[in-house]
């Protein structure tokens, strides 16, 4: 069969760097499309003989996006690999830190990154749907707003974290200083300018995309929506949690599937590897892999904002439980299996962040200078997280002189990334028909994979043994004479 080929390369807003191959059939029909990640990271391998206490430190620069997601997912597999339960100051310090990062990431991704399809529209010019375009949309006023909560942000990490990007604070065992009067009371007052941000938010989101019928269309549309298994931790009552708790999976009609701890989760989780990818592929140990295919007789789960919504059973905060009931009752109960809503989601979560943020930063043990436990021997620990992506486990089992030994990172866009791949293909197959495309197609295939705000640096680990090395030799006119191939 005749096939051509469509290659989206660069693929846009996003971190990290990747392409989409799309291939029509004869009668110019999609036949099936490709989420390709060319880029190699392998910080699994090159972590081995690192000593234990540099981990946190190391992994942070697996990327500028989510460091603190990586650095607390290390410190916790540290605490549990020298088997030391961190205070209870220690432990809210990281949450109120953690909340701080939460308040940045999902602003930096509503509003630079996933805004542009809806503020700009998808169909906009690509030179327009972007950061500017939004801008030109909303205007100046707001856009100091985003730039200023995004900051606070920030600000709250640095503050905790002693970096705002790469944080330096976590230890294992607890957390490197304690918070004073005068920083806990900085941190209040951006947290309470954080809840009126993200309740604004939610009101933009209603009132640009909520209100405009074809938007709504799009959302439920076919070409979004893949039914899968949802994973994310929640707490003791089921709600969701960021920083700790038990891994919740409910299955395609939102059952609980699994609760699991930290430790447990190579008896849930498998991976594979493909030969046209470096990331890694996760799924469901007990459910089996079965291909590219949604359902429940498929392994395949999402994590995320929309993961972990409908993993859970709502939000630990009034205002977050309010819009979680809300968003539900607009989209026809739980679970939302629509990909697009995880752009709801996650401003619920921004306002869930803000609002944890303030509870944490008036709490009357946040001040107090127990912030370290003794550690124990070293041994072998799971730390498990809650990125502003999705789930986040690090496995690290250490030598007697707790160094290194082995590494296992399952990152949030590694989780998701069987169903990315089923996400691009799907909205593929829905909206190229007789070999017909322009950008305004193109850039509605990649919102397929632009909603889970995937964090490509983070996913990459999975190395063949060599760097695979293509060599194309071409004359002056740019025709190609030969191809080496390693």
């Amino acid at each position: 069969m005749n096939t051509r080929t469509i290659t989206i390369n660069p693929i846009t807003r996003l971190e990290g760097h990747g392409k989409i191959e799309i291939f029509l059939n004869e009668k110019g029909d999609v036949e099936n499309a490709y989420f390709q990640v060319p880029e190699l990271r392998g910080f699994e391998r090159f972590c081995e003989g690192r000593k234990a206490e540099d981990m946190p430190i190391i992994t942070s620069r697996i990327c500028g996006v989510c460091p603190v997601a990586h650095h607390f997912a290390s410190t916790k597999a540290l605490d549990a690999a020298f088997n030391v339960d961190p205070s209870s100051t220690a432990k809210k310090l990281r949450e109120l830190m953690y909340s701080g990062y939460m308040i940045s990431d999902h602003t930096l991704h509503f509003y630079f990154l996933g805004a542009p399809d809806f503020v700009v529209g998808p169909e906009a010019p690509p030179a327009e749907r972007n950061i500017l375009g939004v801008i030109r949309k909303v205007g100046l006023d707001i856009a100091k707003e985003v730039i200023k909560h995004r900051a606070y942000g920030q600000q709250i990490t640095a503050i905790i974290g002693g970096k705002a990007t790469h944080p330096v604070c976590g230890l294992p065992g607890g957390i490197s200083k304690p918070l004073n009067e005068e920083d806990r009371q900085e941190i209040e007052k951006m947290a309470e300018s954080s809840v009126e941000f993200a309740k604004f938010s939610l009101k933009l989101f209603d009132d640009i995309v909520l209100k405009n019928k074809n938007y709504v269309d799009m959302i439920i549309s076919d070409a979004y929506t893949l039914k899968t298994y949802y994973m994310g931790l929640v707490d003791e009552n089921n709600k969701v949690n960021f920083y700790d708790g038990k891994v919740r999976v409910v299955d395609p009609e939102g059952k609980e599937f699994v609760k699991f701890a930290p430790h447990e989760y190579l008896d849930v989780i498998e991976e594979r590897v493909e030969p046209w990818s470096y990331v890694k592929f996760p799924y469901l140990k007990k459910v089996g892999w079965r291909g590219f295919v949604g359902g429940s007789d498929s392994g395949i789960y999402r994590v995320g904002p929309l993961g972990r919504l409908n993993a859970s059973e709502g939000m630990a905060t009034p205002l977050a439980q309010q819009e979680y009931k809300r968003m539900y009752e607009a989209l026809g109960g739980k679970p939302v299996h629509s990909t697009l809503a995880f752009h709801w989601a996650r401003l619920i979560e921004l306002l869930y962040a803000a609002e944890r943020c303030l509870e944490l930063s008036r709490d009357e043990e946040i001040t107090s200078k127990d912030v370290r436990g003794k550690v124990g021997s070293p041994g072998e620990g799971v730390g498990i997280i809650e990125a502003a992506r999705g789930t986040l486990i690090h496995h690290y089992v250490l030598d007697e002189e707790a160094l290194v030994k082995h590494v296992n990172l399952i990152v949030a866009t590694t989780n998701n990334s069987p169903a990315i791949c089923i996400s691009i293909r799907d909205a593929a197959k829905a909206l190229i028909h007789g070999g017909t495309v322009n950008e305004g197609l193109l850039n509605r295939v990649e919102m397929a994979f632009r909603a889970y705000d995937p964090c490509l640096a983070c996913a990459t680990h999975f190395a063949v043994g060599q760097m695979p090395l293509q060599v194309n030799i071409c004359d002056h006119e740019k025709k190609l004479l030969k191809t080496i191939e390693r």
